[in-house]
């Protein structure tokens, strides 16, 4: 009998042109809600700052809300870029969320910066040293979570509390990392799509098993948007493509309406760099994006899908997470 491949959603909290941020959040909850009733296994959210279209910024915060409006869909991050913070108090944060929602936390890890370098600077002035400490932080937030622990520091709220780390990463770096750890691997295809096979490999042939693990686990990340036609899905697809253009010129706006197809819009969308970042964002009606998305796990043999939407409307977001529901049932 054939094993359904667990899928998740990505959610980065973007706010929508004309709306509020408690709109934002609002909408991430009705999504939630709707996602655990469609059969989706995870609901994580991301890290980013000093960006106005995405409101995911205290994500520690945003997933105890979201847990909060749900009863059994697991939330998590997606991830927490550690660097950015002490791993003590990511301990204690996500000891806390596991003691309030338990066996349903996740605590994803990354090192990616999630922002401009001098926010991130703002954000803490030591971060490129704890930048190539991202392993030794990674072992030091394992340690405040084993209940054996005895350090002379110690974060009570996450000690024996049961929330799993994955390692997230965008190129071959955390590959190693997440193998010699024996911890899941997510990777961020959905944006930065060039490395995935060979960090899939990299993980693969390195993974040490743990008492985390004992087998390799890996994610991979894809952008959906789908709609009950392909005409329909590539008009929802121009809001995305109107956010690509405000990250590569600078001038990132709240996610705004789809518009009819600008020349400036049509270059970027026919860009190779574009072209290339959105490899694997699947746009279509059902059978398109099924088309896709099977073969994109026959590339990749990845354990476990995470979608991520960038629809302006959030009906038709909503929509589209239901129709690549459909898809993942029937694969």
């Amino acid at each position: 009998m054939k094993t359904q491949i667990p899928y998740s959603i990505l959610e980065l909290a973007t706010v929508a042109e004309n709306t509020t941020i408690q709109d934002t959040f609002a909408n991430s909850l009705d999504l939630a809600q709707q996602a655990e009733k469609m059969g989706y296994h995870r609901f994580w959210l991301a890290e980013h700052h000093n960006m106005k279209s995405i409101a995911s910024s205290a994500t520690s915060v945003l997933i105890g809300h979201i847990a909060g409006g749900t009863e059994k869909i697991r939330v998590g991050s997606g991830g927490i870029m550690l660097p950015n913070h002490s791993p003590l108090i990511v301990a204690e944060q996500f000891g806390t969320l596991g003691n309030l929602y338990p066996n349903r936390i996740d605590l994803g890890l990354g090192r990616a910066p999630g922002t401009d370098q001098e926010t991130a600077q703002a954000i803490r002035s030591d971060r490129m040293t704890a930048v190539y400490q991202f392993p030794d932080e990674v072992s030091r937030i394992q340690n405040f979570f084993t209940s054996s622990y005895r350090g002379k520091v110690r974060s009570y709220v996450s000690e024996g509390v049961n929330v799993p780390l994955y390692i997230l990463g965008s190129s071959t770096d955390s590959a190693y990392v997440a193998a010699k750890k024996g911890l899941p691997y997510v990777f961020a295809s959905h944006f930065a799509p060039a490395q995935l096979k060979e960090a899939l490999n990299i993980y693969r042939q390195n993974f040490k098993p743990s008492a985390y693990l004992k087998t390799p686990y890996t994610m991979a990340g894809i952008g959906v948007i789908a709609a009950e036609t392909n005409e329909m899905a590539e008009t929802l697809s121009l809001s995305m493509y109107q956010m690509i253009l405000g990250v590569l010129t600078g001038n990132i706006d709240y996610v705004k309406a789809p518009s009819v197809i600008t020349p400036e819009l049509r270059d970027v969308i026919n860009h190779p760099k574009v072209q290339q970042m959105t490899q694997y964002s699947f746009i279509g009606d059902k059978a398109t994006v099924k088309s896709k998305t099977k073969q994109f796990l026959e590339d990749t043999k990845v354990d476990e899908l995470i979608a991520v939407s960038h629809i302006y409307d959030h009906q038709d977001r909503v929509a589209s997470y239901r129709i690549f529901s459909e898809i993942m049932q029937e694969l």
